[in-house]
């Protein structure tokens, strides 16, 4: 059964930094892209940054791009989001999510098959 479960959510103060991990489990995804997705309340899912199945490749939402930091261990089975300099309107609960293509790289919501259940990061004013 594949997993990937969302570690590291939580209430913090803007201009306060949080990192987020995703840990996977039940197959490997060394050779997918890995990206992870934010949804606020009564707004759509959105793309907020992805790293290609090789870590050479990353791209990011422009709101969160010089602030947010994308990375994967493969060995771990775990990708990280580093967000810094945080702001109320981070405030969503946030996805991590396996590509659905060998060794293929997008930032489309529907291109990503696998999903976490999402961790709740709040950003107070």
């Amino acid at each position: 059964q594949v997993q990937l479960v969302e570690f590291g959510g939580g209430l913090v103060q803007a201009g306060g930094s949080l990192r987020l991990s995703c840990a996977y489990s039940g197959r490997t995804f060394s050779n997918n892209a890995m990206g992870w997705f934010r949804q606020a309340p009564g707004k759509e899912r959105e793309f907020v940054a992805a790293v290609s199945w090789d870590g050479y490749s990353r791209d990011y939402a422009d709101s969160v791009k010089g602030r947010f930091t994308i990375s994967r261990d493969n060995a771990q089975n775990t990708i990280y989001l580093q967000m810094n300099s945080l702001k109320p309107e981070d405030t969503a609960v946030y996805y991590c999510a396996a590509h659905r293509s060998y060794r293929s790289y997008s930032v489309r919501t529907n291109d990503y098959y696998y999903w976490g259940q999402g961790t709740q990061v709040t950003v107070s004013s």
